[in-house]
């Protein structure tokens, strides 16, 4: 694949009208350059803005059954290309290749057969009395997706949009470009009539801006930080588009006094780990006894060292890179306030781990004793830090849990299943997993407050892409 200095519009792949600028990709492993990213401009958004629109009159007439078939050509073209995701994703953000192949690039996969299944089921139409209830394709959608879970999030937006009968303006995370221009290629040998879908390529302030605030755009999807958010939104609000946003999160893990603790702290390590804590729904705040706290510390700390910090390329390596320099001196930025605030460094801490002297590589760190006004435990860290908070009462926990601006997701550990699920009652998160349990492709992901608003994954992801028509007096009254 070379395709980084095109974009993919009206099915073909095209160079961008009129002058353009490029963009470094910098291997975030060995920070040297392999290659450079064409940028879109606001003429581009409209070149592929009135493609969508051309394609939609028609692709939002196909039945069910010919998107389904659709759907799994893209999913077959998908599975055989899964080496080339997972490689792709290593290279433009850094991800161990282990983590590539079992984490980023099967998401992708998990999603497409869920996104199929609902298809088969949902039903488009239902009658109430004498009213026809019709849930109707939104119209051209533009997604805006992050770097972080590149293909995960491609696919958990363009899946339910496709089977919607939606049509498509696609800006990837410039960060992040060559995973979706893969997955162009996929959609496009899968025999997606011109216009369905279309890709710009471009950064937010210029591609998605003009995304945003495109009047032929019926809606925006967007996922990244809040502070971007308010901005989509705004931009957005000039023409009263839907916007879907899946935005920030800084989740809490409650360890319940009754759990057992080497258990819940190994594993609330490891999930606070994931994908180097690049990922917005981890947990990131560990909420532990104040009587256990001197035993959990112990137990982070071992964990924590434990993990192998290196070479993305490595099937041994554990942590990768954070994706560029300018997320790795937020980190260091945040690790440094964690210490000047008062904070227990436990392990890790500033500056690269020792043996690497290349690379945006962070040294997996855990604090402990932090109170829930340090800004570490307020702010979005997005990079293999853990902040252990004590609390003295199960009320205290909660309210702790709650004391952020995020509500994306929120985790219970207990050896009560009924005790974790009154606790979940009480937490302000759109998603709640209790006992550390394994991913529901179905279950609503998004979030509370201002961790977004809508939903993706399953049916309710399908569902953001709909608009509901009444037709009443379709039946003949009784």
């Amino acid at each position: 694949m070379n395709r980084t200095n095109k974009f993919f519009i009206d099915g073909q792949w095209c160079a961008p009208a009129g002058e353009h600028r490029t963009f470094p990709l910098i291997n975030p492993a060995t920070e040297q350059a392999y290659g450079e990213l064409t940028m879109g401009s606001a003429e581009d958004v409209d070149c592929a803005v009135r493609a969508a629109r051309k394609a939609f009159s028609s692709y939002s007439r196909w039945t069910p059954l010919q998107r389904i078939e659709l759907l799994e050509r893209v999913l077959t073209l998908y599975n055989q290309r899964h080496e080339e995701f997972a490689q792709a994703m290593t290279l433009e953000m850094g991800a161990p290749i282990t983590f590539s192949r079992a984490g980023q690039a099967a998401r992708g996969r998990l999603h497409i057969e869920e996104i199929i299944r609902v298809l088969r089921e949902f039903s488009f139409d239902e009658q109430h009395g004498t009213t026809l209830i019709r849930r109707e394709a939104i119209g051209v959608c533009g997604l805006i997706t992050p770097w972080n879970w590149p293909i995960n999030q491609i696919v958990v937006k363009i899946a339910p949009a496709l089977a919607a009968g939606c049509t498509i303006v696609l800006k990837p995370s410039e960060f992040s470009a060559l995973s979706a221009l893969l997955f162009a290629e996929v959609l496009d040998e899968a025999g997606l009539p011109a216009g369905v879908f279309n890709l710009v390529n471009g950064d937010g302030p210029t591609v998605g801006h003009a995304i945003c605030a495109h009047p032929d755009i019926d809606m925006v999807s967007f996922t990244g930080s809040t502070q971007a958010g308010i901005r989509v939104a705004k931009a957005a609000a000039d023409t009263v588009k839907r916007v879907a946003q899946e935005l920030g999160g800084k989740s809490a893990n409650i360890l319940l006094d009754d759990v057992d603790l080497s258990q819940a702290v190994t594993k609330g390590v490891a999930a606070c780990f994931t994908n180097s804590g690049q990922s917005c729904s981890i947990p990131t705040r560990m909420l532990v006894p104040v009587t256990r706290m001197a035993e959990a510390v112990e137990i982070a700390r071992t964990a924590a060292a434990a993990y192998r910090t290196g070479d993305p390329n490595d099937e041994r390596t554990q942590l990768g890179p954070l994706v560029n320099k300018a997320q790795f001196d937020r980190v260091q930025q945040l690790v440094r306030s964690g210490i000047d605030e008062g904070a227990e460094l436990v392990c890790g801490g500033l500056g690269r781990p020792d043996d690497l002297e290349r690379g945006y590589y962070v040294r997996p760190t855990v604090f402990a004793a932090v109170r829930p006004d340090m800004t570490i435990a307020q702010e979005e860290i997005f990079g293999p830090v853990l902040s252990i908070i004590p609390y003295r009462t199960e009320a205290e926990a909660i309210a702790i849990a709650n004391g952020t601006p995020y509500g994306l997701a929120a985790y219970v550990q207990s050896s009560s299943l009924q005790r974790a699920r009154d606790v979940a009652a009480y937490l302000q998160a759109g998603g709640v997993h209790l006992n550390y349990p394994p991913a529901d492709m179905g279950a609503p992901f998004g979030g509370y407050k201002q961790s977004g608003n809508g939903r993706e994954w399953g049916e309710h992801g399908l569902i953001e892409y709909l608009e509901t028509k009444s037709i009443v007096g379709y039946a003949p009254a009784p």
